[in-house]
């Protein structure tokens, strides 16, 4: 006679400890703009893409890809596309506003070791369309969610991570050569930062404070 034996996974127990360093990663997760130049081991940079895609996503769809921006043209295309993005944005905004926007940094490209384009692949038959059909705009944000999975265990390796925005989406697409069903959620710097701020840099440099409508609840 044999006896089944059957094996439970016991789910982890988080503890007062735990929860605790959970808010301090959340508070210590800066948008980094100015980096150290030092390479990041190949070793670490797979083991944060292999915690990202255990990200949350609609209908299990995984939409998220990854390109690594290695080669100095497309690097230098992808500085350009900036340079111009940041003129246009610049010519947005008078007076006061202007200056105090000019004198930002707004990006690390030149610094941070690693370029990380992260695409949201539209045509993707992975998740056979479930949870999608009726909001199909969750599919990127599926993509959002794996870029800040990344974003935090990046912090709990001491990394760094800007988000760069302030790009053409179709023009970077097209430089690096993506296939066409793909489109660009995140262009991501990663790095070790040269300093460690709790604080928003934004907010440091008189932008925009923290804003209390954020945490704002309606009750219907």
């Amino acid at each position: 006679m044999f006896r089944e034996i059957v094996a439970f996974r016991r789910s982890p127990q988080f503890n007062d400890r735990f929860r605790y360093d959970l808010k301090q990663l959340l508070r210590w997760r800066r948008d980094v703009r100015r980096f150290r130049t030092d390479a990041i081991p190949e070793t670490l940079v797979e083991e944060l893409l292999d915690l990202a895609c255990l990200a949350p996503s609609v209908g299990n769809a995984q939409p998220w890809r990854f390109v690594s921006v290695d080669d100095a043209g497309n690097r230098a295309a992808i500085i350009a596309n900036f340079n111009q993005a940041n003129a246009r944005a610049l010519a947005g905004y008078h007076g006061e506003r202007a200056q105090l926007y000019a004198g930002l940094k707004l990006a690390g490209l030149k610094e941070a070791p690693r370029h990380l384009a992260v695409f949201c692949d539209e045509g993707t038959a992975q998740g056979h369309g479930l949870g999608r059909q009726s909001m199909p705009e969750t599919l990127r944000y599926s993509a959002v969610l794996a870029v800040h999975t990344l974003w935090l265990a990046a912090r709990t390796r001491a990394l760094g991570v800007g988000w760069v925005s302030i790009l053409d989406p179709v023009a970077a697409a097209e430089q690096l050569r993506v296939p066409r069903e793909w489109t660009l959620v995140a262009y991501l710097c990663l790095g070790w930062p040269t300093e460690e701020q709790d604080e928003p840099e934004l907010q440091r440099a008189g932008w925009q404070a923290r804003d209390a409508a954020c945490r704002q609840v309606l009750w219907r």
